[in-house]
């Protein structure tokens, strides 16, 4: 397939420890079967070291690329290029960066961070900028900017070329898609339907890259759907959680998929685009549901809007990653025929 697809891994807040880890490990062990090309590491306040489950990530597979969440708030770049060369010497392997911005507005409070929302963004483009002078740099570094400097600064051990890390950015702002082109990172959306991304009364269609979404596929409609409503009941709660994160969110895609008016607003629908997870604060994107074919075709509908890739939800068991992988061979191949 030309999609590269990533898996999320389990989230230490919903494991006790010893439990967690070998959930860890057999996610990534899977992903890898399967033929993932790596593994997103969230992070924020409630969770785990992220470069430490990297390293433990890369210690139980072969192949499989870490995409470890990059706050800036959280340590300095220098300690970050420090962290990529220590983890490609003992394991010859790249990692992927997800460049973030922001985050939950009550973490950076905590840590006494009230930088506006587009500010943040040049933050991420002068911290990015340093890691990356850092890694292919072979003299030292100065760095003049509004929010970091450095001076004759040179980063052991080198970083070989061919382990340099792969840059992602996780936003849908202008101010993302700003930085993720003067960082030559790829832009990743929680997408809004196919439909969305096309041009309409001579405007021009929409640019779609990266996409995180959740897929759950079964060999009949029935069945994912009951296995849907089953795992992302609807509840008042919920609907009140997501409602207090909306109000006091900046994220401007949390926003816009907030305010969507969509067909499984009503109850007992069962569109193949849904929003019941994100709703009642279950997770965070949108979820692809129903047969696999009803799947494929909408996720070759991304692919020919020019998604490239897709970092998919939690996986919950190795059958789910089978019909995954299954979808998307068969949304390759209709997006090719087309």
């Amino acid at each position: 397939m030309d999609i590269k697809l990533f898996t999320t891994t389990p989230q230490s807040v919903d494991f006790e420890g010893p439990e967690f880890l070998n959930e860890l490990k057999n996610i990534a062990r899977l992903s890898e079967k399967h033929g993932f090309r790596g593994t997103l590491i969230y992070s924020d306040n409630r969770l785990a070291d992220p470069w430490m489950l990297a390293g433990l990530i890369m210690s139980e597979t072969r192949n499989l690329i870490p995409m470890v969440a990059l706050q800036p708030v959280y340590m300095h770049p220098y300690t970050v290029a420090k962290k990529i060369s220590t983890l490609a010497l003992l394991y010859n392997r790249p990692v992927a960066m997800n460049l973030i911005a922001g985050g939950f507005i009550n973490d950076l409070k905590a840590l006494d961070d009230d930088t506006p929302h587009d500010k943040r963004y040049d933050r991420l483009c002068e911290y990015t900028e340093i890691i990356q002078q850092l890694l292919t740099s072979r003299r030292p570094v100065t760095y003049e900017g509004e929010f970091y400097r450095i001076k004759n600064l040179k980063l052991q051990p080198e970083l070989p070329e061919n382990l340099q890390p792969e840059y992602y950015l996780s936003g849908s702002s202008e101010a993302a898609k700003e930085t993720a082109n003067r960082l030559g990172a790829t832009l990743i959306e929680y997408p809004e339907p196919p439909e969305a991304y096309t041009a309409n009364n001579g405007a021009t269609a929409r640019k779609l890259v990266g996409i995180r979404i959740g897929v759950l596929t079964r060999d009949n409609h029935d069945t994912a759907w009951a296995i849907a409503r089953s795992r992302f009941p609807n509840t008042r709660e919920g609907q009140l959680s997501h409602l207090l994160a909306t109000k006091v969110s900046d994220s401007q895609w949390h926003k816009k998929l907030s305010d969507q008016k969509l067909e499984d607003d009503q109850e007992n629908t069962e569109p193949v685009y849904w929003m019941g997870p994100f709703k009642h604060y279950q997770t965070f994107c949108p979820y692809l549901v129903g047969d696999v074919n009803e799947v494929s075709n909408e996720i070759s509908n991304y692919i020919e809007k020019g998604c490239s890739l897709c970092v998919l939800d939690i996986p919950v068991s190795e059958e789910e990653l089978e019909y995954t992988v299954e979808a998307f061979k068969r949304a390759s191949e209709l997006a090719v025929a087309r």
